[in-house]
């Protein structure tokens, strides 16, 4: 017990450091002065960039991290891969796909809409890599799952560039969001977002039980009990909604999903109940921290998350495909 707590206290000091730095730096780095009297009610230049444009992007990044933490998570425990990431897999590439297609579709697109578009595309993206992988007899296994998550993935950003590319001046709104990115208008949906990823998350906590089970084997979970079936599906909502809101408010972010779960784990976490969580908090500490990095690593220019995250993160993956050779 003592080693949980001290697991999720350490997470949660990271999302309070990530959470100041979010705040305070940027083109223009603010003080703690600044802060504490914009917390008191004073007026100033500082305390408008604060409310106005940092902490909205300060709340996308929480929910979009803590989303992806999540469902990186989920995909982890149903499917026993450690390779598994909404982005690796094409869920991301799938919500990302269908928001371009009703830009392209239609003049102006509804915020709500937008998030229900976001969890369709999500969800054929699921179905599709598992369709793809899946083998008659027995479940798909890891290698399989990846491979029809690149296939989708290629196919969905293959798609959506063609969508770009024949209308590019329409378009021109999304290119920074197409590539990952909390710069843009995300605030405008967050209460939606918040709900969807809310909804998510609480399904998530509720199937963890479950979810310890299922990382046993199909076989296993059944002897045990549990029933498998409704696990995966709910768990394969869980994943839709968490997923698509947060590609809804920030575009495609890869790595994160398969990142938080791992670090979550050095930290000595195994069980789903206590697992999920805090691979929530190292997500949100972690798409704050690429965007923080992307805000003053070329000043005045910001580099968007989703590429801040791709460079951090591929050698991430690397090495975790090195250090697991025996998954093939």
């Amino acid at each position: 017990m003592t080693r949980r707590l001290l697991a999720v206290a350490i997470g949660l000091l990271v999302l309070g450091c990530a959470c100041l730095a979010a705040l305070l730096l940027g083109a223009r780095t603010l003080s703690l002065d600044d802060l504490l009297a914009t917390m008191r009610g004073e007026q100033s230049e500082a305390a408008i960039i604060i409310l106005q444009l940092r902490l909205p992007r300060l709340l996308v990044g929480l929910s979009v991290g803590a989303a992806l933490g999540l469902a990186g998570a989920i995909i982890q425990l149903i499917t026993r891969n450690p390779l598994g990431d909404p982005g690796l897999l094409g869920i991301n590439a799938g919500a990302s796909l269908a928001v371009l297609l009703a830009a392209a579709c239609f003049e102006a697109v509804e915020p709500r809409l937008i998030i229900a578009l976001a969890a369709a595309g999500a969800a054929l993206a699921a179905v599709a890599v598992q369709a793809l992988a899946g083998r008659q007899g027995g479940e798909a296994g890891p290698i399989r799952l990846v491979l029809a998550g690149v296939a989708v993935t290629a196919f969905c950003i293959g798609i959506g560039q063609a969508i770009a590319l024949s209308d590019p001046d329409r378009l021109d709104l999304a290119r920074n969001w197409r590539v990952g990115s909390l710069s843009g208008d995300g605030g405008t949906i967050l209460p939606g977002i918040l709900a969807a990823i809310g909804v998510g998350g609480v399904l998530a906590l509720l199937l963890a039980p479950g979810l310890d089970l299922l990382a046993l084997g199909e076989e296993r979970a059944t002897t045990l009990g549990a029933a498998i079936a409704p696990i995966r599906i709910g768990a394969l909502l869980a994943v839709v909604l968490l997923a698509g809101g947060a590609v809804a408010a920030a575009g495609p972010i890869a790595f994160v999903g398969l990142a938080a779960p791992h670090i979550a784990r050095r930290l000595g976490e195994t069980a789903a109940r206590t697992l999920l969580p805090l691979a929530a908090l190292i997500g949100a500490s972690l798409v704050l921290v690429a965007d923080v990095i992307g805000r003053i690593a070329a000043p005045p220019a910001e580099i968007p998350v989703g590429i801040v995250a791709g460079v951090l993160g591929a050698p991430l993956l690397l090495l975790l495909a090195r250090h697991r050779r025996n998954l093939a």
